[in-house]
């Protein structure tokens, strides 16, 4: 009598292998490139201290009101219109007076002692502002951050399948696992240092690439959408996936925070709103003595002409406020920081901060930063193991492995990925009916991509 066959069991290893390495055939471009666009970011308001300490180290003098700072920056920039006014982050330091320019930002600084305009920018032209672009939108647009968005979520895919293929099976000891086996030859050595490194890597990895979703234009908009099917929607949300007139995306708060003053107006015409230079003056005086967290933007609000907007927009989210005051009355009419935030708002603010480095200080900043030479490792081992196994004639791909058997559990996780990541679901469903429609009727093709179920 003939033995029963034995259970097949799904996932099968060499089905999990396979979607790892289609996974990581398509992201791992993606990977390099935002790894290190990513760690140069980290250190954004370094690096911007070192570009503008020229005017962050002027001589000490009487303030003029900031009202005779922004007429000095508007005669400078004619046809310009008036957006915000940073607030100096200390003495010695320059004001930064933000401008609405042909369609953009430009930021003006501005001597507060004399008055004196000692340069100016476009933001869009700013360089951690295209470094912003590259890693957010590879300089884009729309189409861009979408294809960042589809990469990233077959990051996490690639990041889970991993996981599942470095679990531990019948294995001794705990080398090969948590640390690399150093004697067993190089190929050994290779696969060890993918494995385990990325293993370690595994959960800062998809923190950072889950707080870096809501920027993404599709991702960001299916969250809108189901915060507003929930009534969980804010009125007015921190962040924004929105684009600018340039296209290159509307400055983030974390850029300078002038993106959500300027152009929140920009239906009504931002020289529509009747700014009173004797409010400005009035509100600064009334704002600087809080020590709210640099930078502090002074922008009239659309509540009327002496309503004005005071934001602190400090990279740390989880210290941000937010106040509206009225400047005739010199009097804060409401206040909103992290506490008074939806649970949602609040956190995707903790996200950002951490997905920026700046959420715990420098720790934060060298936690992404082994992150990302971490990544750099795990895709160089991976490419260097894929060029050394693969058959020239062929891509490469592992042999397929059990066909999927429809079990809930399997079903219900991909489902769920492919609602909680609509990108991925819709590229995955693509990807299906090209290969069983089209791909595996053409034999050549089928073999060079291992389609081809296996002999026997």
């Amino acid at each position: 009598m003939d033995s029963p066959a034995p259970r097949q069991r799904w996932p099968d290893y060499r089905a999990v292998w396979r979607w790892h390495f289609y996974a990581g055939l398509f992201c791992i471009p993606f990977v390099v490139v935002l790894a290190a666009s990513g760690a140069i970011y980290l250190f954004k308001a370094e690096i911007e201290a070192l570009e503008e300490a020229r005017y962050d180290s002027l001589p000490p003098g009487a303030a003029t009101p900031p009202s005779a700072q922004v007429a000095a920056a508007l005669a400078a920039v004619p046809g310009s219109r008036f957006e915000g006014y940073e607030l100096p982050a200390a003495p010695g330091r320059a004001a930064r007076v933000l401008l609405g320019d042909t369609g953009t930002t430009r930021r003006t600084y501005v001597d507060p002692a004399t008055a004196e305009v000692l340069g100016s920018v476009r933001d869009r032209d700013r360089p951690m502002r295209i470094l912003f672009r590259l890693h957010g939108e590879l300089l884009m647009g729309d189409r861009g951050s979408n294809l960042v968005e589809l990469a990233a979520s077959w990051t996490i895919v690639m990041v889970i399948t991993g996981l599942v293929l470095w679990w531990p099976r019948r294995q001794r000891g705990l080398a090969g696992v948590l640390w690399p086996r150093w004697r067993g030859g190089r190929r050994l050595l290779m696969r060890d240092l993918h494995a385990v490194t990325a293993a370690w890597l595994s959960v800062f990895t998809l923190l950072l690439l889950v707080s870096g979703l809501p920027w993404a234009k599709s991702w960001g908009d299916w969250l809108t959408t189901a915060r507003a099917w929930t009534g969980t929607a804010a009125v007015r949300q921190e962040w924004s996936n929105r684009k600018g007139p340039d296209g290159g995306g509307e400055a983030p708060a974390a850029e300078g925070g002038h993106g959500d003053h300027g152009r929140s107006r920009r239906g009504r015409g931002v020289d529509s709103v009747a700014v009173d230079p004797a409010a400005l003056d009035r509100v600064a005086a009334l704002v600087a003595p809080l020590a709210l967290d640099p930078p502090v933007v002074l922008a009239p609000s659309r509540g009327g002409a002496a309503e004005w907007s005071a934001k602190s927009l400090t990279a740390n989210r989880p210290r941000r406020v937010s106040l509206v005051v009225d400047a005739d009355r010199q009097t804060v009419l409401s206040r909103e920081d992290f506490a008074s935030k939806h649970p949602v708002d609040r956190a995707v603010a903790v996200g950002i901060a951490f997905h920026e480095g700046r959420l715990f200080g420098l720790p934060n900043q060298l936690l992404g930063l082994v992150t990302a030479l971490g990544l750099f490792l795990v895709c160089a081992s991976a490419v260097w193991l894929w060029l050394r196994r693969r058959d020239p004639r062929t891509l490469g791909a592992p042999e397929p492995g059990l066909p999927p058997r429809r079990r809930a559990a399997l079903v219900a996780t991909v489902a769920a990925l492919g609602i909680a990541l609509p990108l991925f679901g819709l590229s995955l469903l693509a990807v299906a009916l090209a290969e069983r429609l089209v791909l595996r009727r053409i034999p050549p093709v089928a073999a060079w991509l291992g389609l081809a179920p296996p002999a026997g």
